[in-house]
């Protein structure tokens, strides 16, 4: 890596430290710890449950779309396991001294952020069946999203690489479901 190539990163680094620990600053109250810790928790896997039971529900339309979230979510997982054991990442309340951890994680490693991977993947696909749903999904991922780092789980970029590939993940589905 060259010398400005590293001045770059140092400075993203530190910039992501600041912002990591500003959002985990915002967390101190009860109030908000117990917004950002619901929001977590119902990110872990039973709002996406829910929706997708619901959808199966409503006729066949719905029931593709169930279909279709289940498939991506199941790829979203094994990519996200394979690349959060790959890259070994520790979380910033490992990191930084200052980042106070909100919550328990349900893993090890920090990046991705699953939680914002399945958000995001679950979203996209449920919009381009049903877009009227974006009112309360949209807002849902994006709380998801600051909630990962807020709590102390996440650095901004884990997030960021989440819904990334959550993203496409879920482009990449139309070609096969």
């Amino acid at each position: 890596m060259r010398h400005g190539e590293r001045v770059h990163l140092e400075r993203f680094l530190e910039w992501e430290r600041a912002c990591t620990l500003r959002l985990n600053r915002t967390a101190m109250s009860r109030e908000w710890v117990g917004v950002l810790s619901a929001v977590s928790k119902l990110s872990d896997g039973g709002v996406w449950l829910v929706l997708m039971a619901v959808l199966a529900l409503i006729g066949p339309d719905g029931k593709q779309c169930a279909l279709h979230m289940l498939l991506a979510g199941a790829t979203a997982t094994v990519l996200y396991k394979v690349l959060k054991t790959f890259t070994g990442r520790p979380r910033p309340c490992e990191h930084l001294d200052d980042v106070r951890l909100c919550v328990a994680p349900l893993d090890e490693f920090s990046f991705p952020s699953g939680h914002v991977l399945h958000a995001v993947t679950f979203t996209t696909v449920a919009l381009a069946y049903y877009p009227s749903l974006a009112l309360g999904l949209v807002p849902f991922t994006m709380l998801v999203a600051l909630s990962r780092v807020a709590l102390g789980l996440h650095y901004p970029s884990d997030v960021l690489a989440g819904a990334g590939i959550g993203w496409l993940i879920a482009l990449l589905s139309f070609h096969f479901v």
